[in-house]
């Protein structure tokens, strides 16, 4: 289930951030802010690397830390252009902010954000499913095996995966207008396409940011680690939503 579906009414922008390729990077917690840099040598790249699946770790586990909080409160879904507009602004203050440690504060207002959004979806499953704990585990459980096999698979073979930026900018931009419609004209069908589309694309959308990472093309850890979580978050949604409609049980 991606963020463009008429279950949970939550939409995202996939991979806007990219436009941020030709920021600086900056050492993880720094506040210096630089100008546009040359490609980075296989050290600088290495240390990038890390600094992003740290800062990565990091935000998923506040993600998942404000799932629960929302879940223990009962907090209801948002509307859909609610959740659009504050992961649009958040995003767009990240971006603004990427070269200051204040790009650390904007990062994670933003993943807490759609961590609070994630918790309602959580427990709509597991009260509307008999077997809906069985579908998160395994949402989550495939979610990990294919962002760590593509990731480790990309980092080790270090084959250039930058051929396919056009491809995902112009699928992207097709599901997130297939979304809208499926929202808007409550279409099941077309739903579980996106969510499909949504599996393919993210997963495109792995190999292609860490390609960029290995080869010194993204500088800049912040952008870095928000594609990546944007990848998971959707690939995570999209694949409950196929496992609710495909193996839920009522």
């Amino acid at each position: 289930m991606s963020l463009f579906n008429n279950t949970n009414k939550n939409v995202s922008m996939g991979n806007v951030n990219k436009g941020a390729r030709n920021a600086q990077s900056i050492p993880f917690g720094s506040e210096q802010t630089f100008d546009e840099p040359a490609p980075l040598s296989t050290t600088e790249a290495n240390k990038l690397i890390r600094n992003t699946y740290m800062l990565l770790s990091m935000t998923l586990l506040f993600t998942a830390v404000m799932a629960g909080v929302a879940m223990m409160i009962e907090m209801p879904r948002l509307p859909w252009y609610i959740v659009l507009v504050g992961y649009i602004g958040l995003l767009f203050l990240t971006h603004i902010l990427q070269n200051s440690i204040w790009g650390l504060a904007a990062i994670f207002a933003l993943t807490g954000f759609m961590g609070l959004t994630l918790g309602p979806i959580i427990s709509m499953y597991l009260s509307v499913f008999s077997n809906g704990a069985e579908l998160v585990m395994m949402a989550f459980g495939s979610t990990a095996a294919i962002f760590l096999g593509l990731s480790g698979y990309a980092l080790a073979s270090r084959k250039d995966f930058s051929f396919l930026g056009g491809f995902l900018f112009v699928g992207i931009l097709v599901a997130f207008l297939a979304g809208i419609g499926a929202i808007v004209f409550q279409l099941p069908g077309l739903s579980l396409a996106v969510s499909a589309m949504f599996v393919l694309l993210m997963s495109g959308l792995i190999l292609y940011q860490t390609s960029d990472m290995v080869h010194g093309r993204e500088t800049n850890y912040i952008m870095a680690t928000v594609t990546l979580y944007v990848s998971i978050y959707n690939l995570f949604l999209s694949l409950l939503h196929l496992f609710g409609a495909l193996m839920g049980e009522k």
